[in-house]
């Protein structure tokens, strides 16, 4: 492990627990994929060989990234939105459904897919951090400088919020954190909140009017579950998902029952992504959960200390709202499996079953790594 840590840049912390997390991933989603096998047929050792080229992948990715400057991330992040638009909108007309979300375009000849609101939350954090560095100056003028800042985060959330209402919540609120800590004025924050509430109620008004328009197609999907969430108690075959992820972290006490020998991760969907937490708790306890959490804990506090270390408001900013990414994705992944959150598809950073997800995760890793590494040659 020292010899391979000799070999890159750095916090030697986030390599640490990365590289652990991504070992574990593997146990984790072989033992996790019974549900799949289920459903979609194959076995077990198809899925992990499947998730261990992503895990390839995403290192190859955070390895390459972590050596190049942090200015060529700023200089990149306008191409980047663009791109991201580009994609969300061939996702909007020509995406592939899952679970009747159509959030997946498909990569031609190798059989894989791709979620292209994962690059669009990276993009925009990295454009946003940009805009707010160029825009600072101007922030008390609506037309030069508020604007021209808020924009992008309404595109990319409203491209989003079709198919997936809560990573366009989470996107929206990260922004907002990100215009603070940026010193974008309250007031102006405060009246993008309001216009967004307002937004959203005309759309879902237009919606339940004319349902015909089907502006957006899985609403009556988020209102179900809101309403199993509150009715949870009296409808026991609505909340089938959400009662056996708790009864998962319920049996598995303080020791878990061990890897393999989980029993209700055969009747959690997603029990290797969107019900991660749930399922990690049934084989490997309590006391592994906490030390979990204590990992993403120590995560976010190596990334944001490494943002309020930087010289460059940019990279502050960037780091910031990264951090913030992976500890509210890690978050509601574990309040939706203990039944505080209603059911929603937030999985484990570095640990759910591979994609998009968690090749974006290494390459905003490797982007921290990068602006760390920097720091270290100003030290010396």
């Amino acid at each position: 492990m020292q010899q391979l840590l000799n070999h890159l840049k750095g916090d030697r912390v986030i390599w640490v627990l990365t590289l652990i997390m991504l070992a574990f991933s593997l146990v984790t989603v072989y033992s996790f994929v019974p549900i799949l096998v289920k459903v979609e047929g194959g076995t077990p050792f198809k899925y992990l060989f499947k998730h261990l080229i992503y895990v390839a992948i995403s290192l190859g990715a955070m390895y390459w990234i972590h050596l190049r400057d942090p200015k060529y991330v700023s200089q990149l992040s306008k191409f980047a939105y663009y791109l991201a638009v580009a994609l969300m909108l061939f996702t909007f007309f020509f995406g592939t459904k899952v679970n009747d979300a159509g959030r997946w375009v498909k990569i031609p000849f190798v059989g894989l897919t791709f979620q292209s609101s994962d690059f669009a939350k990276l993009a925009l954090i990295i454009y946003l951090s940009r805009l707010l560095v160029k825009k600072k100056e101007l922030f008390g003028q609506w037309k030069e400088g508020f604007i021209p800042v808020v924009i992008p985060v309404i595109v990319i959330c409203g491209l989003i919020v079709k198919d997936n209402f809560s990573t366009a919540a989470i996107l929206f609120a990260i922004s907002l954190t990100i215009m603070f800590v940026g010193k974008v004025p309250i007031t102006k924050i405060l009246s993008l909140i309001g216009g967004g509430i307002l937004l959203l109620a005309m759309i879902v008004l237009t919606h339940k009017a004319a349902p015909s328009l089907n502006l957006l197609p899985r609403y009556e999907t988020w209102e179900n579950r809101i309403f199993n969430k509150i009715n949870d108690d009296s409808d026991v075959l609505a909340n089938a998902q959400s009662l056996n992820a708790e009864l998962a972290i319920y049996s598995g006490s303080v020791f878990g029952k061990g890897v393999g020998d989980g029993e209700l991760k055969s009747y959690i969907p997603e029990a290797y992504a969107d019900f991660y937490y749930a399922s990690f708790v049934e084989e490997f306890g309590l006391i592994s959960s906490i030390i979990l959490i204590l990992f993403y804990l120590i995560l976010l506090y190596r990334i944001i200390r490494i943002g309020l270390n930087a010289k460059n408001e940019f990279e502050t900013y960037v780091s910031i709202g990264i951090g913030i990414l992976m500890i509210t994705q890690a978050s509601v992944n574990m309040l939706v499996c203990t039944g505080v959150f209603p059911v929603t598809g937030q999985n484990m950073p570095l640990l759910a079953m591979g994609g998009s997800a968690l090749i974006m995760t290494c390459v905003a890793l490797g982007i921290i790594q990068g602006i760390a590494a920097k720091q270290q040659t100003t030290e010396e």
